[in-house]
């Protein structure tokens, strides 16, 4: 008959020597699937109110809208953009990604877009970000639908969606713009031409 003393620390040992060799692969793993931080909705608000001034009421209303549909958001992007279309259309722009842990980056995006869709803006841009953490999550194309409606300026938010991550753009334009496209927008940490 075996000790049973000999075959727990033969057992033991090579528990050990598993996770020893598997700990960084489950600490990477816990990590992943944690929650990023996220601001609340009067910290948004106040950045925005910052940064748009004048649109205080609209903001206010469109971010309660974005928080009740989709939660506290992880990170935001503030910026400025330019965007033109007769049917089809392009869109630019750059700003500066705020993290909760306080990794601030700039960032650029640029897409196009396919639609019933005429006419051309320059836009402040408060992109409400869902499970970024950093920069690095954004580098990818945010599919999505967006429509617009207005003469000389606007305020208007939208959707797009990537691998479980969602940005939310909430714009204050100048311009004229008529129209419902699809598209996407394409992020990137440094300035290209390529929308695509």
């Amino acid at each position: 008959m075996r000790r049973p003393a000999s075959l727990d620390r033969r057992t033991l040992l090579a528990g050990l020597g598993a996770s020893l060799v598997a700990g960084p692969a489950f600490a990477q793993r816990s990590y992943d699937s944690q929650s990023p931080s996220t601001f609340s909705g009067n910290e948004v608000l106040s950045a925005g109110h910052r940064f748009f001034g004048g649109t205080s009421r609209g903001l206010a209303n469109l971010v309660e809208r974005a928080t009740q549909q989709w939660g506290r958001p992880s990170a935001y992007i503030l910026g400025q953009e330019g965007s033109g279309a007769f049917v089809a259309g392009l869109r630019y722009g750059e700003g500066m990604l705020y993290t909760k842990g306080g990794g601030d980056s700039k960032v650029y995006w640029q897409g196009p877009s396919l639609g019933f869709d005429f006419g051309g803006d320059g836009a402040r841009t408060m992109m409400l970000a869902y499970r970024v953490r950093d920069v690095s999550d954004l580098e990818r194309r945010f599919i999505g639908i967006d429509g617009s409606a207005y003469l000389v300026g606007g305020l208007g938010m939208t959707a797009l969606g990537a691998d479980n991550m969602l940005v939310v753009p909430i714009r204050t334009g100048v311009g004229a713009r008529l129209g419902v496209n699809g598209g996407y927008l394409k992020f990137t940490s440094r300035p290209t031409w390529n929308p695509f």
